[in-house]
């Protein structure tokens, strides 16, 4: 059947008519994107639909439109009903060609099972997880995917928030093979310090009857290396160590190391080599001594080991001096990172909280219940974020020495009931024991204490899943205050014990997973410290474990 024909007067008609609707999708896309309007038509194959966000406003638009994360909204068919620009940059496409795509055509496929899983929960509950996508260029893009529902007109659908996670994972990257590195200079070191232990407590007696071989092993180590005699004074040096200080033979007898020691390391070093030699304990302490040719300290590991005879008498020590000055200013770097980092955090911090406040108390019109809610998470989330950063803070403070604070005469009575009154607040499925409460009276900070307090109950209550009891008991012993914490949760190994004050270190356990950087206790330490006090913990692993500080008690 022959075909009709067009004319060219059709053929222009057509075009003008596809031209304007062109024109007004793209007119319709911007406005979207700029949030001059709340709806979106799609179709979707059974029909033109209409989606309306009903908590949508032009400032949250904007704010949508100029946050740094991608946002993208997709309905139950995985289609996308909203793109804002940041999201278009990630995967390198025009804004307005994104809306109307299927979000899992920008999922790298090895990351289509794990984004699946999380799509299918995401329905059921907010959630997150690490994912690549992918753009047109075919790079992966590593992203944390935040998932949250969405109530539009026509039902559910799911607002997507992705995070570019490529700085942090290439500095994580960097960071993990500087860590290596140190890692990998410490095992040397610390093998080539057992190797001359070993060395030196299977050949003792033969080293006795010749000291010559002990001189050739000493002189070709490279850390500088002594023996000393039983009452301390030092008989032999190796060659690395003339090379070092530039010292002769003569400069260098009985206690001329002394005179290359940096003046604010030589107490602290005296005060242990003596306990050492007293003890008979391996002496061990970080100093700093002057290089020879330019005058530099440099940082060193000092170790010494007693050697004994078939009595167990000492007849010398055996003492090696190795260079860390390479480990101690990658430390120092990572932690001016850090108190730089959390100053540069609390002022965007500050202006995000006020920022909230202002929403919370407009008053032209009622914000919706839903709104109220975010608001309230964002708010609990500041304040976590604002708690970290001020334990970053405090870590900075403590390393450069200045975590001072003004000492008052403190109730402390009073202060762990209004510590264990909030704790109920915070956490209202535990419950809280108090026992002995007397009016215990110290000198101290009043904050500074709440803050061990309040750490040692979130960690009773963090580390309990199961038993939600936390006893919290204060009594006196001589001119002291004892206040104790117990659970009755995962409670800690013998390694964990020893390492549990340390900076970082983070409580590991395979069946609960917890949060945190691991400052909490090692902050509380330094508090208590400071108040000249002492802080320990007991504890048996699965059967809880008791935190307790001792302060002195206030003198009238």
């Amino acid at each position: 059947m022959e075909q009709p024909k067009i004319t060219y007067e059709q053929l222009l008609n057509d075009n003008e008519e596809l031209q304007l609707q062109l024109e007004e999708a793209n007119d319709t896309i911007e406005a979207i994107r700029t949030g001059q309007i709340d709806a979106l038509v799609v179709n979707d194959g059974d029909g033109h639909q209409l989606y309306t966000l009903k908590t949508a406003d032009q400032t949250y638009r904007v704010f949508i439109q100029k946050m740094n994360e991608g946002a993208v909204t997709v309905n139950r068919e995985g289609l996308i009903l909203y793109s804002n620009s940041r999201f278009a940059t990630m995967v390198g496409m025009p804004l307005e060609k994104t809306i109307g795509l299927t979000f899992d055509i920008f999922i790298a496929p090895e990351s289509r099972d794990i984004y699946d899983e999380v799509i299918a929960n995401a329905w059921e509950e907010d959630c997150k997880e690490e994912i690549l996508l992918i753009n047109t260029d075919k790079n992966r893009i590593p992203c944390l995917l935040s998932c949250n529902t969405l109530e539009l007109d026509e039902g559910l659908s799911l607002s997507l928030i992705l995070t570019d996670l490529s700085i942090l994972k290439e500095t994580e990257k960097q960071l993990k093979i500087k860590n290596l590195q140190l890692a990998a200079a410490h095992l040397a070191t610390e093998r080539l310090n057992n190797q001359l232990e070993d060395t030196v407590k299977e050949r003792t007696n033969e080293l006795l009857l010749s000291r010559e071989r002990f001189k050739y092993l000493a002189n070709n180590i490279p850390q500088m290396t002594w023996t000393n005699l039983p009452n301390g004074e030092v008989d032999y040096y190796n060659e690395q160590w003339y090379n070092y200080t530039g010292l002769s033979q003569e400069e260098s007898k009985k206690s001329g190391w002394e005179s290359v020691l940096y003046p604010d390391d030589f107490q602290t070093t005296m005060d242990r080599f003596s306990s050492s030699l007293q003890s008979g304990e391996v002496f061990e302490v970080e100093n700093r001594y002057k290089r020879g040719f330019d005058g530099a300290y440099r940082w060193h590991l000092n170790r010494a080991v007693p050697m004994r005879n078939e009595k167990n008498e000492i007849v010398f020590w055996v003492g090696t001096a190795t260079d860390i000055e390479d480990q101690k200013r990658e430390m120092d770097r990572k932690d001016e990172f850090i108190g730089i980092a959390s100053h540069e955090l609390k002022t965007p911090l500050t202006s995000l909280k006020g920022y909230l406040q202002l929403i919370s108390s407009y008053k032209r019109d009622e914000l919706p219940a839903a709104v109220k809610q975010y608001i309230e998470k964002a708010n609990i989330s500041i304040n976590k974020l604002q708690r970290l950063i001020n334990d970053l803070l405090d870590v900075s403070k403590i390393q450069a020495g200045k975590l001072e604070y003004a000492f008052s005469k403190v109730n402390l009575t009073e202060l762990i009931q209004a510590c264990v009154e909030n704790a109920a607040h915070i956490h209202p499925e535990s419950n809280f024991i108090v026992r002995d409460g007397h009016n215990y009276t110290v000198q101290g900070n009043s904050e500074r204490l709440e803050q061990v307090l309040m750490n040692l109950i979130n960690n009773a209550v963090k580390y309990s899943p199961q038993n939600k009891d936390v006893i919290i008991q204060t009594s006196t012993d001589n001119d002291n205050v004892r206040v104790t914490i117990t659970d009755f949760g995962i409670g800690l190994s013998a390694a964990q014990i020893d390492r549990i004050f340390e900076r970082f270190y983070r409580v590991e356990d395979k069946k609960y997973m917890t949060s945190g950087l691991g400052m909490g206790l090692y902050i509380s330490a330094e508090i208590i410290d400071y108040h000249n006090g002492q802080i320990g913990v007991q504890s048996e692993q699965g059967k809880g474990s008791t935190f307790y500080f001792e302060l002195p008690l206030w003198k009238v």
